[in-house]
């Protein structure tokens, strides 16, 4: 409508126009019609300046809507009297126009500061840092966590926090690390996570830190109370019966007034029993002794030397080693794994870790009708896993949460160690062990590796 409107004021203009420009070549020359001429010729530089004016202020009116859309000047008005009421509703779209985009900026802003406000307030720390290492976002907990005020470049983090920067950079685009940050007073542990995003095409690192020192001291309070349950237990049990062994001893070499026999006032029997004694106390001093030699195991786990292993020919290579056992025990064990997976690994440690596992499988599988244990290697976005899976008796939830403490076993004669070392083991490669178990159904445990 605002478009007809304007090309029908315009075609009357150019119309006008040349009937003046007709009419002064139809007079041009008559000197009694001097005058008129010059007239007619006046008012045809006035049309054409008119024409030209009114297409001049329309594009200007134009261009100031653009500019104002450009650059978000929203106090930009138009007067309806400059252009009359043919480019009334032109003004009045034009205006709607900015308004909507000032209301749709208005609501922009709020949702920003709200969310500024709202990652302000988070006990997390949050860094995004785009391509040329500016810090595009950062809240005060993640201030207040490195120890470094006004952040605006990571090349800042480098300088100040080098072992901090060096963490985040051997994390690269994603990843995931438990960061240990020392301070002269005190020591925190961070989780920290790293996510690349693409903004508008650019991509953007996100960094997320939570201080979980806290959740750590907690735990590590009560695997300690765990720990010394179950140390106290063993040592109580050895030591109980040589103290009372120990006293029995010497009942039988004091008589009643308390004074020591002599070797000839000793009967037969009474020497047989202390030997005894004596052989009982040695045992029990000899599996204290394993005891302790299994406890200093546990704190000498060999750090790994990772290689890419054929995930398909190291689970084949722990079955062969394995098959006596299993065949012994008429368990049936099979592989599953791609030809081309590989898995960055120190195979002599994991190859320790499937020995345990797979050994508590066969103890769970002493009873059942089809034993069976299934060994699985496989790849996830993220991870490599190394499943061992059986159909045996299962793990209850009460020992489910027990099973990784040091020297707790539910077997008779085990160590209890085999799974902590597992476990330290998987977190020594960067990794973790996990279990999923239901009774009378089975058990599987997942060896988890860090794609590289």
């Amino acid at each position: 409508m605002i478009y007809k409107r304007f090309t029908f004021l315009v075609i009357v203009r150019i119309v006008l126009l040349l009937a003046n420009v007709i009419v002064i070549s139809l007079i041009f020359g008559d000197k009694r019609l001097f005058f008129n001429q010059i007239i007619l010729g006046l008012l045809l530089i006035v049309q054409v300046a008119e024409l030209v004016r009114f297409v001049n202020h329309t594009n200007r009116e134009l261009a100031k809507f653009f500019y104002a859309i450009r650059h978000s000047d929203f106090s930009i008005s138009f007067k309806q009297s400059i252009m009359g009421r043919s480019f009334k509703e032109l003004h009045e779209s034009m205006g709607g126009i900015i308004q909507a985009y000032k209301q749709v900026k208005i609501e922009k802003e709020a949702q920003f500061h709200f969310l500024q406000m709202l990652v302000n307030q988070l006990h997390i720390g949050i860094i995004a840092i785009e391509q040329n290492e500016s810090i595009s976002l950062i809240n005060p907990h993640a201030e207040n966590m490195l120890g470094i005020p006004g952040l605006k470049n990571w090349k800042l983090v480098q300088q100040r926090n080098p072992v901090f920067a060096s963490e985040i950079e051997h994390l690269g685009s994603n990843g995931k690390k438990l960061v240990e940050m020392r301070s002269s007073s005190e020591t925190h542990f961070l989780t920290v996570d790293v996510r690349t995003l693409l903004i508008l095409d650019k991509p953007l690192k996100l960094i997320t830190l939570q201080d979980i020192n806290s959740e750590i001291e907690q735990k590590e309070i009560e695997a300690w109370h765990k720990l010394i349950r179950i140390l106290t237990h063993e040592i109580m049990n050895s030591v109980t019966p040589i103290s009372s062994l120990t006293e029995t001893m010497q009942g039988f070499l004091k008589d009643k007034a308390g004074n020591e026999k002599q070797l000839h006032e000793l009967k037969q029997e009474t020497i047989s029993d202390i030997s005894f004694s004596l052989n009982t106390i040695q045992k029990r001093s000899d599996g204290l002794l394993h005891f302790i030699e299994n406890y200093r195991k546990l704190t000498r786990v060999p750090k790994p030397n990772p290689e890419k292993v054929n995930a398909e020919e190291f689970l084949e290579a722990v079955r062969n080693l394995m098959s006596k056992e299993l065949t012994r025990k008429n368990i049936t064990l099979t592989v599953s794994a791609t030809s081309d997976l590989e898995i960055g690994m120190d195979p002599a440690l994991v190859e320790q870790v499937l020995i345990n596992l797979i050994t508590n499988s066969i103890h769970a599988l002493e009873h059942s009708s089809a034993p069976h244990i299934g060994l699985r290697a496989y790849r996830t976005d993220k991870q490599t896993v190394i499943e061992v899976a059986d159909n045996g008796k299962g793990i209850s939830p009460k020992e489910l949460g027990e099973i990784f403490i040091p020297f707790f076993s539910t077997k008779k004669d085990g160590s209890g160690i085999g799974l902590s070392l597992s476990k330290q083991i998987m977190s020594l490669h960067g990794g973790s062990i996990t279990v999923h178990s239901e009774v009378n159904k089975g058990t599987s445990f997942f060896l988890h590796f860090r794609n590289q």
